[in-house]
């Protein structure tokens, strides 16, 4: 379980994050979404202790993440480009990867071969370095990334974002199947209101840093998502 207590975040006499009370049982497909500067990106940055609050906690599995160092072991991240090793190749960097988690090869391909269709051989043995590749493709890599070594908690921001329509929905069906198939518990900050609440159970709405709506009815979140952005 994911717990989030008193959470703020203020640079100077200006609070980007205020969240009182967040807590996201294992296992659930969670949603963020909000306007640009909602706090969406500062939140999961938080969470992941890449930026520190200014008060507050946030708890994996009941280890305070800016105190402990073992919740990394077992959580996968995918934000923006600059988590990604942009020197190396996708072969290398997955190959990479692989000694890191403890991988075998079979294992890795296996892994691997559920972002086939994602990745539209575009990907793999083209000797690309990531840092040419185009946007889309380096939110491939990173997403491909993220769920490797078995996490029980991944974070994704955007996932769908520079992704073409074909490519967005090879990504939905691949969320779903992994939902099917896995206890991992998601947490998944998009824009795109169609597919966020076609393949998360939970939607939390951020505004000015502060939860505004946290919608758990299926049947409720895309007619409530659309009276608030359009309102």
């Amino acid at each position: 379980m994911i717990q989030v207590s008193n959470l703020k975040k203020q640079y100077k006499e200006a609070v980007v994050l205020d969240v009182d009370h967040l807590e996201i049982p294992n296992s659930e497909c969670f949603g963020l979404v909000g306007n640009n500067g909602a706090g969406k990106t500062t939140l999961f940055r938080i969470m992941l202790d890449l930026v520190r609050a200014t008060s507050g906690t946030v708890k994996i599995n009941e280890e305070d993440v800016s105190k402990t160092e073992a919740w990394k072991a077992k959580t996968g991240a995918y934000l923006d480009e600059h988590m990604l090793l942009v020197y190396l190749t996708p072969d290398e960097y997955f190959e990479t990867l692989r000694k890191i988690y403890g991988m075998s090869v079979a294992d890795l391909e296996l892994h691997l071969g559920k972002f086939s269709d994602l990745f539209n051989d575009e990907i793999l043995g083209k000797k690309k370095y990531i840092r040419d590749l185009s946007k889309g493709n380096l939110k491939k890599v990173g997403i491909a990334a993220a769920l490797m070594g078995n996490p029980e908690v991944v974070f994704l921001d955007e996932p769908f974002e520079n992704l073409d329509p074909s490519s967005q929905i090879r990504l939905k069906k691949l969320f779903l199947q992994e939902k099917e198939n896995s206890n991992v518990t998601f947490l998944i900050s998009s824009h795109d209101l169609n597919h966020v609440t076609e393949i998360c159970d939970r939607i939390v709405l951020l505004e000015k840093g502060k939860i505004i709506r946290d919608l758990r009815e299926k049947a409720e979140m895309m007619d409530e998502l659309e009276a608030y952005f359009t309102g």
